[in-house]
């Protein structure tokens, strides 16, 4: 299938802005893109790129006073397949461990493994371990954490939100992330597009996801506590060890959003 996804955002910049966008597909989706999603500003602004410490692709711009622009709107192929599902993929040893995935084991920002702890291993301990145990926790969490727009907010963390019992999909996703981490799991944040294809309706406003990966048996498996489906047509963005490390952007300079728009729909027929 293909899938078009895009975005618009309007900020308001009281003075010239520096901006870093983290809005462009990852590099692992290269291969499936139709139509490229060439960020795109109005008023024309001068970008440049580079790769962050995660291989996120990272834009730097400096938006002008008043109002800018920014979008894409861009077409990708992608298998119409569910996420993968690997019950019998197995916990490694810590000692086992691949050394890249060690800082996925650390507490950071928004997931406090310190204060989480002693949660974990009393809900936890008994859960099979292995993928069992990374479901059970998103099974903990997707009941625990009721879905709240209206209580969200952009300081919040892991142990917050359990201590809350609501958040929106971020905060689902650190404190399943944090509970992962404190079993001794790999696990990393991931940002991206999350379209309703095979969702019945009625469907709440687009907006970008949040989701997350855990190693085990090996590789990286993709897990989501806030729907706790296995869905379709999920297009990554970034990835870090959590929301601080892959905000769609960080404005240095005061600002106001205006208008933010997401899409991800499927294509009705080809367009290449």
């Amino acid at each position: 299938m293909q899938i078009r996804v895009g975005y618009e955002l309007i900020y308001d910049c009281l003075q010239p802005t520096p901006m870093i966008l983290t809005l462009q597909i990852h590099f692992t989706r290269v291969s499936d893109i139709i139509v490229p999603d060439h960020l795109v500003t109005s008023p024309s602004t001068p970008i440049t790129a580079y790769r962050d410490a995660f291989g996120n692709w990272c834009s730097r711009i400096v938006a002008p006073e008043g109002e800018i622009r920014i979008s894409t709107d861009a077409v990708v192929r992608d298998t119409g397949e569910p996420d993968v599902v690997a019950d019998s993929a197995y916990q490694h040893q810590v000692q086992d461990l691949p050394e890249e995935t060690l800082v996925f084991l650390l507490g950071s920002r928004y997931c406090e493994t310190d204060l989480l702890s002693e949660a974990a291993w009393d809900l936890f301990n008994k859960s099979p371990t292995g993928w069992g145990r990374v479901q059970a926790i998103c099974d903990f969490v997707h009941q625990h954490i009721t879905f709240n727009y209206e209580r969200a907010r952009a300081t919040k963390t892991a142990s917050e939100a359990f201590d809350e019992g609501t958040g929106v999909c971020r905060d689902y996703t650190h404190l399943a992330i944090t509970f992962c981490r404190c079993m001794n799991i790999p696990a990393r944040y991931c940002t991206g597009y999350l379209s309703d294809i095979g969702i019945p309706p009625p469907h709440g406003p687009m907006d970008f996801a949040a989701w997350f990966e855990a190693y085990l048996g090996g590789r990286w498996y993709t897990f989501d506590a806030r729907n706790n489906v296995r869905r379709v047509g999920r297009v990554l963005i970034a990835r870090g060890r959590d929301a601080a490390d892959v905000p769609i952007s960080n404005t240095f300079g005061p600002n106001t959003l205006k208008s933010f728009k997401v899409w991800t729909d499927e294509v009705n027929g080809d367009v290449a």
